[in-house]
């Protein structure tokens, strides 16, 4: 199915280079609005309800999960995919699958698990997704995985190390990892996925963080992108302030995401007009595209400095992600004492007798975060996260 009006610089679905497994084309729908169906189907996306962005998920209903920031991104890759023409379908793809290899508890569990790993080939959450999508999804009878198209698997593989890629390339030449190997960029609508990615956790971070008491709105006074956005708000509406603060930082949030998608864009399409491209395949050889402007750039790192030091480290949070990086290590101890013996202490899916520590490490990584708290107690006769 070719699909009218895209940029010529933009993955047409028609010139798609297909599936690991050949299948007939459907006739009602893209290959990419294919992934993207098969990815909002499939466990491993039902699983991000239960698991962490920032927050442990028994900390609070209202806090963001890796769904809610899945669907996040989404909304904004697309919003901006249809204003650079280019391919909306296979962004929200990426965007919606592009977490489905996180483990429990957020970058507390996935740093455990990958120092538990560590002698064992390591573990990346990038090439997680990628495995969750080419092998541990089981639904179909004719393949493992999801068989999805070579671009959305392409854009899920944010970052590869360089060992692993040469790995990924050995399997599959000129495939899904070649633009590591190769020193290639990764296609426009991966890199709008990237930074819609880190758009929305910057933003929606703030507002757990406040909702959470753990930062205050006042902490980002100092910041260009947070002061600029809210004294607008306060122009057009000034009692806000004193009547509904939570209404102030609703509208202030909502206006930095607004400046970031507006300069995002108009920043992408002059480089576009300035760069010698005039098909998809020169993008691999171009500089990153994607991009801010200057200002905004700086305005963005300096927000992301600012959470890190407040919010990221905070000694709540810290508190909370290394009892959660304790659980992940106590189960992965756990499980790889006892699998030689019982290897029925994991899912007859998951047994692996060739590599026992990667079985493991695909369990825990495809458990949520109340799983997890739910092993770990009843393994250890208690709660990790009790008082």
């Amino acid at each position: 199915m070719k699909m009218f009006g895209l940029a010529p610089w933009a993955l047409d679905p028609a010139q798609s280079r297909g599936r690991r497994v050949a299948e007939p084309a459907d006739p009602a729908r893209s290959e990419h609005q294919r992934d993207r169906d098969r990815i909002v189907h499939c466990t491993a996306f039902r699983r991000l309800v239960y698991k962490t962005q920032v927050f442990i998920n028994h900390e609070g209903d209202l806090f963001r999960t890796r769904l809610t920031h899945s669907l996040e991104v989404a909304q904004l890759s697309r919003s901006m995919a249809r204003a650079l023409r280019l391919n909306e379908d296979l962004v929200e793809a990426i965007a919606l699958a592009h977490d489905l290899g996180h483990t429990p508890f957020g970058h507390a569990g996935q740093d455990a698990l990958a120092a538990c790993m560590q002698a064992h080939g390591g573990f990346e959450h990038n090439l997680q997704s990628l495995r969750v999508v080419d092998s541990l999804e089981i639904r179909y009878a004719a393949f493992d995985g999801l068989n999805l198209t070579l671009e959305t698997r392409a854009g899920i593989l944010k970052h590869c190390s360089r060992r692993n890629a040469e790995l990924l390339e050995l399997a599959e030449p000129g495939g899904v990892a070649h633009r590591f190997v190769a020193g290639h960029q990764a296609s426009l609508e991966a890199q709008l996925v990237n930074m819609a990615d880190a758009m929305a956790y910057h933003v929606h971070d703030i507002d757990d963080g406040v909702r959470a008491g753990l930062v205050s709105m006042a902490s980002f006074a100092d910041l260009a992108l947070f002061a600029n956005c809210q004294s607008e708000v306060l122009r057009t509406y000034p009692r806000l302030a004193h009547d509904s603060p939570r209404r102030l930082l609703a509208e202030t949030l909502r206006r930095m995401l607004a400046a970031m998608v507006r300069d995002l864009v108009a920043s992408t399409a002059q480089a576009l007009r300035e760069s010698a491209i005039t098909h998809s395949a020169d993008v691999a050889l171009a500089p990153p595209l994607v991009r801010f402007s200057a200002d905004m750039q700086a305005q963005v790192t300096a927000l992301g400095q600012h959470l890190f030091r407040t919010l990221y480290r905070h000694a709540q949070v810290q508190a909370m992600t290394d009892k959660a990086r304790g659980v992940v290590t106590a189960l992965f101890a756990a499980y790889t004492k006892t699998y030689a013996t019982t290897p029925s202490q994991l899912p007859a899916d998951h047994a692996n007798d060739s590599d026992p520590a990667r079985a493991v490490a695909d369990y825990i990584a495809g458990m949520t975060d109340r799983y997890a708290q739910r092993e770990y107690q009843r393994l250890h006769g208690r709660d990790p996260f009790g008082a």
